[in-house]
């Protein structure tokens, strides 16, 4: 390996955790479904999303290599009721938006070993307990600290969905399917459903904002590990690769969808199970049978990295904001205890809302993006107050034309949000 690419990998890592995080329910479900039930026409969409949302992702890598800090801090100088936000909409959405990548993950290990006829249970009971026990894995890897040797695999997993992906396409544009080309339906801002579908599709795109804070939690403890400040443009750099990245891998799964979905008189399955046998399927259309059991292994390793990474994520910023909050009861040294308490809350939460709550895996993936898409302005709004504060070095401080850039898309995320709500 020539030292140009031994320097450019050294610069990724926080970014690639973020997409491995981000690609999931996003890109695997709502982006392929966007191409199946509309063709291209929500392409636009996407690249529209990114240029909303593209700061405030932005800004929890970029506090880190500011103040050697997470962006948590920078809400606590904000005052306490900053933080306060931030706990109670994550109690509010977690184990919603937990039970959603946990119930997708499942699905695919359901359809890829066959274990639709488990026990001769109902459908909704198998995907039930195959979904507790892998958070009952994620919970052994997480409590031994054993997490770190899935983190070494994120790039090869990235890198297998994104080349099978982006060739799936490129053979089926050769390939020419027509009967999208004779496909009537189109997307219309007059139709309640299709709106409410964008919504869905929008909140979770490129993912959660809650992913913004935990990308500042992931730089911190990049940092505290290697022993060093990333500067501001390294990490600039490892965000913009794992963001674009996700970008285009969003893109094409919507291209996957459009192309062999749409206008062919089908439709996705509300069944997790049955939606990741549909989703094989793109991939063997697209490229022959050779291509399963690689697409099935990135596909379910991802969608596991996934459901990891979240679990993970909600006990470390619960126990962060709990510290930042009641400094004099929660000392920093038994940071792993508090950790604990927050990972146990949140496996049992999940367990529960999946044997509960769980309906379907459609309705669970809706519930959690409109979560995701009304909470989206509040915490875009913490993100600039924070990065802007005057306490941020003058130098590490984004520029006017940031300033404007965030609040106009602020703003445009509260109207779609309200618009949405009066629906």
């Amino acid at each position: 390996m020539s030292s140009t690419n031994k320097s450019l990998l050294s610069q990724l890592g926080p970014g690639l955790i973020y997409a491995g995080a981000a690609v999931g329910v996003s890109h695997l479900v709502q982006s392929t479904k966007a191409g199946g039930m509309f063709g291209f026409d929500l392409i636009i969409a996407i690249v529209i999303i990114h240029l909303v949302k593209y700061p405030f992702f932005e800004f929890g890598p970029r506090y880190t290599a500011a103040t050697g800090r997470n962006i948590l801090h920078g809400y606590k100088q904000l005052g306490s009721w900053a933080v306060w936000i931030y706990i109670v909409m994550t109690l509010m959405s977690m184990l919603i938006i937990q039970s959603a990548v946990t119930v997708v993950t499942a699905g695919l290990l359901i359809n890829i070993f066959h274990l639709e006829a488990l026990g001769g249970l109902a459908p909704q009971k198998i995907a039930a307990l195959i979904s507790s026990g892998l958070l009952i894995i994620c919970f052994s890897l997480l409590a031994s600290g054993r997490y770190q040797l899935l983190d070494k695999l994120v790039k090869v997993i990235i890198l297998v969905l994104s080349i099978t992906s982006v060739l799936a396409v490129t053979m089926l544009i050769f390939d020419n399917p027509g009967h999208y080309q004779t496909a009537t339906v189109q997307f219309s801002f007059s139709e309640t459903a299709h709106l409410i579908f964008l919504a869905t599709f929008l909140g979770w795109m490129p993912a959660p904002m809650d992913i913004s804070v935990w990308h500042s939690i992931w730089a911190e403890a990049n940092n505290e590990s290697s022993g060093e400040i990333t500067s501001v443009k390294s990490a600039l750099f490892d965000f913009r690769i794992g963001f674009f990245g996700t970008a285009l891998l969003a893109i094409c799964f919507l291209l996957l969808g459009a192309l062999v979905m749409y206008g062919s008189g089908e439709t996705f399955s509300p069944s997790g199970a049955t939606f990741a046998g549909q989703l094989m399927d793109l991939y063997e259309k697209a490229l022959g049978g050779w291509a399963y059991p690689l697409v099935a292994i990135a596909a379910l390793t991802t969608m596991f990295s996934t459901t990891l990474t979240c679990l993970d994520a909600y006990p470390r910023t619960l126990s962060a904001s709990s510290e930042l909050l009641f400094p004099e009861y929660m000392d920093h040294k038994n940071q792993k205890r508090h950790y604990l308490f927050w990972l146990v809350y949140t496996v049992v939460g999940t367990v529960l809302v999946l044997f509960f709550l769980l309906t379907s895996m459609q309705a669970m993936v809706k519930i959690a993006t409109i979560l995701a898409f009304v909470a989206g302005p509040v915490l875009a709004a913490l993100n600039t107050m924070a990065m802007f504060d005057k306490s941020i070095p003058e130098s590490a401080r984004p520029g006017r034309t940031l300033f404007i850039w965030c609040w106009l898309s602020i703003a445009i995320m509260v109207v779609f949000s309200v618009t949405y709500l009066l629906l």
